[in-house]
């Protein structure tokens, strides 16, 4: 017997909602800044939800530099891993990550590129400044259960004045206004449906800071 539209609208908005909401992309170690990420999953059918996730970060910059002088700052997440089910449910990919940071005040930006990076599937990861931001994009797709690291983000800068200090922490200040953004694949039933996930640093530390003196 098949089921009715109404059982299978019900059935795909819950098992979207279920899988995402335990959709834990964890790290794998946590060396670094580990930052608490407020997540919202919105399914194709049924409403949005909630969920938190884990990502490490292990930033690097100078403690000093000296007004108008040039500094290197890197930024790199820690390993990571996407559940390859969860409750029943299988979580095929994801794909179409984003990871954004400000441009740092105080400084300007002479360049910014990626290096490393495994695991990542066969799109070519890109870095752009946009907006006073600067966005990674990694298409990925990456497979259910497979461990990945995003590559590492490498800034060029020059220092501005003395007195106020260079300080790095990732965007995002709401569902609206994301840091971290990605589609989860998930088959339920007989269709896979891709479920787009917006999320924030809640609360949103500093990485680094340089004094400039």
């Amino acid at each position: 017997m098949r089921p009715s539209s109404a059982h299978l609208r019900l059935s795909m908005a819950g098992a979207a909602a279920l899988a995402l909401m335990c959709l834990a992309i964890s790290p794998a170690s946590a060396a670094g800044t580990t930052l608490s990420m407020d997540c919202q999953a919105t399914p194709p059918i049924g409403s949005a939800q909630q969920f938190d996730l884990s990502a490490g970060v292990d930033a690097t910059a100078p403690d000093t530099v000296a007004a108008g002088g040039s500094l290197s700052v890197r930024l790199a997440t820690e390993p990571m891993t996407v559940p390859g089910s969860v409750s029943g449910y299988t979580v095929k990919s994801i794909k179409n990550i984003t990871l954004k940071a400000p441009v740092p005040s105080n400084a300007t930006l002479n360049g910014a590129r990626l290096t490393g990076g495994s695991g990542i599937g066969s799109g070519t990861p890109t870095v752009r400044v946009s907006g006073g931001e600067i966005v990674m994009s990694v298409p990925g797709p990456i497979g259910g259960g497979k461990t990945f690291t995003l590559p590492a983000l490498d800034l060029d800068l020059t220092a501005g004045t003395s007195g106020s200090a260079i300080e790095t922490r990732l965007s995002g200040t709401g569902y609206g206004s994301p840091g971290l953004t990605f589609t989860a694949s998930v088959p339920i039933l007989f269709v896979t449906v891709s479920v787009p996930t917006s999320c924030y640093p809640s609360p949103n530390p500093v990485l680094t800071s340089t004094a400039v003196d």
